[in-house]
């Protein structure tokens, strides 16, 4: 029993019972009525009918207009007319609209019943011709969706999975489909012996896998290998790879990482004759480069792990104490000797804010840069050693706490600083008397140029090792943190005593010496004696070492908080090679005179003073070109 859908478009009662009593319904027809065009044309849109039966004298149109609108729509609506015009011109008419009958009254119920029967099968030879030609028309877009989703699904493998085997084998499985292939393979090269192996295969036997070996020099795979460019087989008769591997058709594309080629993905087809088209390989060299990025990836993760696991062995074997915080202040990393040096076990403190897994205030406010100099101090420990804590800023990741034990250092130079005062005082004693007795010779009576040549430079020699020696005490109070008078010291003062001090032993050289001082000196926070002592050395040096007739030049400046002082002279310069070592004790430079003396003890102090200030000092200098000396120190607030 028919189930179409009939749609009677009828305003004559007589003739709607005939339709749709008498004919249609019985045979199982579902009948649905209008009897009007608008009512007709809304369930038309409303119920999709399969067909419809349009008569005549409706109220609102003429049926013609109705059904030729309607076909204007669904041109493979079937339509039949139901007319009461007896021209010939009307058979016609309906011809031209598309109408595919015309019945005219009496309505009787076997043509009606013919006529849909003709219109339901008309219908479905349109239907079965419109799904054939859009399975054919839309057949190779649907196979190219079909590739495109294989091929997305193995780039999402290449980017979701870690796991190089298992993406390898997406990749082949994707190639194999895609092409119809019987089989296969990605070959890589091995760089020990130059050959290609196979690293991945789907359908292949473990044993043939295994023991599979291409000459890069002498086959198929190394040419495509070598030349970057696909290579494909086609042959009816079969062709041979290697011995016990003989195919009717074959594709090899290269896989390439970087520019370079790391080997050949390849798919055959050993039994059948089946052969491959150029869209294959399309495909091919689109998974190729999926396969060659997910190789790659694996290199690469597979490098770094290495590395990684280096630099944990590294960081929890060094003797240096290591920690690492992430931005949100937990450990990542305790290594074993900053364990045992802050007494912390083997406990997991990876989900502990560093606040409490310490309990050191020096580390914690270290790390919080809190302390004058916030990413350096000194930490007294368990069993009383010392260690130099670091803290490092690193962009993404966090901090860096380093420790280092520096107790042993300590030790030598409270033993040096010992030997140093020692040695010191017990040298004064002797040299004042020596410097005495020297002094009685000339008032004992009169002595020749030769005596008087021998006096003098006992003299010398005395006054150089007594400055040797007050440097040294001065040194050792400065690094022992001796003499900590600090307040608040009006700089342009220390500047006028230390520029009056050194003015005669310029004049006597018929050096220029002068201050150009850019806007008012402002006062810093420090020891008066010291600062009076670094511009001292600073100055001592520029004059001593600037020849006859030379220029001294004090420059001084406020800038972002801090206070500048330059001290420029005209002088013989300091070798590049020497100014890194230039602020070292006993140090002096290379291209120094024999002439002129002194202790090489006058930079460290000044050095010394000014790190005791929370101030920075460097040099810029070019031999024959005079010497520049810069010291930055903070403005009192």
């Amino acid at each position: 029993m028919a189930n179409e859908r009939i749609l009677l478009v009828l305003s004559n009662p007589e003739v709607r019972q005939i339709a749709e009593d008498q004919t249609l319904s019985p045979e199982g027809y579902q009948v649905s009525v209008a009897t009007s065009c608008e009512e007709a044309e809304r369930m038309a849109a409303n119920t999709r009918p399969d067909i419809m039966v349009i008569g005549d004298q409706l109220e609102d149109g003429d049926h013609l207009e109705l059904a030729a609108k309607i076909l204007e729509q669904r041109p493979t609506m079937p339509v039949i007319v139901y007319s009461h015009l007896g021209t010939r011109t009307v058979p016609l008419e309906v011809v031209r609209l598309g109408v595919i009958d015309w019945l005219s009254p009496p309505l009787r119920s076997d043509r009606l019943l013919a006529s849909v029967q003709r219109g339901l099968k008309r219908r479905k030879h349109w239907q079965d011709w419109l799904d054939i030609e859009a399975r054919r028309q839309t057949g190779p877009l649907l196979q190219r969706l079909d590739e495109l989703e294989a091929l997305a699904q193995v780039g999402q493998s290449v980017t979701a999975h870690l796991d190089i085997d298992r993406v390898l084998k997406n990749a082949l499985e994707a190639a194999v489909s895609l092409t119809g292939a019987e089989e296969g393979s990605i070959l890589l090269y091995d760089e020990d012996t130059s050959d290609l192996y196979m690293r991945a295969a789907l359908n292949f036997q473990d044993e043939f896998v295994s023991t599979f070996r291409l000459e890069t020099e002498d086959s198929l795979a190394g040419e495509v290998f070598h030349s970057g460019e696909p290579k494909v087989i086609n042959e009816q008769t079969p062709q041979k790879i290697k011995t016990a591997y003989l195919v009717h058709s074959l594709i090899y594309v290269p896989l390439k990482a970087h520019g370079e080629s790391i080997g050949v993905l390849g798919v055959d087809n050993r039994e059948s004759g089946r052969g491959f088209e150029d869209r294959h390989v399309t495909l091919l060299s689109a998974i190729a480069d999926y396969a060659a990025i997910a190789i790659e990836n694996a290199n690469l993760y597979s490098h770094t792990e290495v590395e990684r696991s280096k630099l944990e062995r590294i960081l929890r074997q060094i003797q240096d104490g290591v920690i690492v915080l992430d931005a949100s202040g937990q450990p990542t990393l305790i290594n074993r000797a900053a364990r045992k040096a802050l007494e912390l076990g083997e406990a997991d403190f990876s989900n502990w804010h560093y606040s409490r897994v310490f309990t050191h205030e020096g580390l914690i406010d270290v790390i919080e840069g809190k302390n004058e100099d916030p990413y350096r101090v000194e930490l007294e420990l368990a069993g009383g050693r010392t260690y130099n804590a670091n803290v490092t800023e690193i962009p993404d990741i966090g901090r860096v706490v380093t420790l280092h034990d520096i107790t042993y250092l300590k030790e030598l130079d409270r033993v040096k600083s010992d030997f140093v005062t020692a040695v010191s005082h017990d040298l004064r004693s002797p040299l004042t008397a020596i410097l005495g007795y020297v002094e009685l010779i000339t008032r004992a009576g009169e002595v020749n140029q030769q005596q008087s040549m021998f006096i003098d430079r006992v003299q010398t020699s005395v006054k150089n090792i007594t400055d040797l020696i007050n440097d040294l005490l001065d040194l050792g109070r400065i690094e022992v943190g001796l003499d900590e008078n600090i307040e608040r010291v009006p700089l342009a003062s220390i500047i006028g005593y230390s520029m009056d001090g050194i003015k005669h032993l310029a004049d006597q050289k018929g050096q220029d010496l002068s201050v150009n001082a850019s806007g008012e000196v402002p006062a810093v926070v420090g020891n008066p004696i010291q600062l009076r002592q670094m511009l001292d050395n600073i100055l001592g040096n520029a004059v001593k070492y600037t020849p006859n007739g030379g220029t001294i030049t004090l420059r001084t400046g406020q800038e972002d908080g801090q206070v500048y002082l330059q001290i420029v002279d005209t002088g013989p310069g300091i070798p590049q090679e020497s100014q890194a070592r230039i602020f070292d004790k006993f140090y002096r430079a290379n291209n120094v005179p024999e002439e002129i003396q002194g202790t090489g003890l006058g930079l460290a102090i000044v050095q010394s003073i000014v790190e005791n200030h929370r101030g920075r000092i460097w040099v810029d200098s070019k031999v024959g070109e005079g010497s520049t000396f810069t010291v930055v120190l903070p403005v009192t607030e």
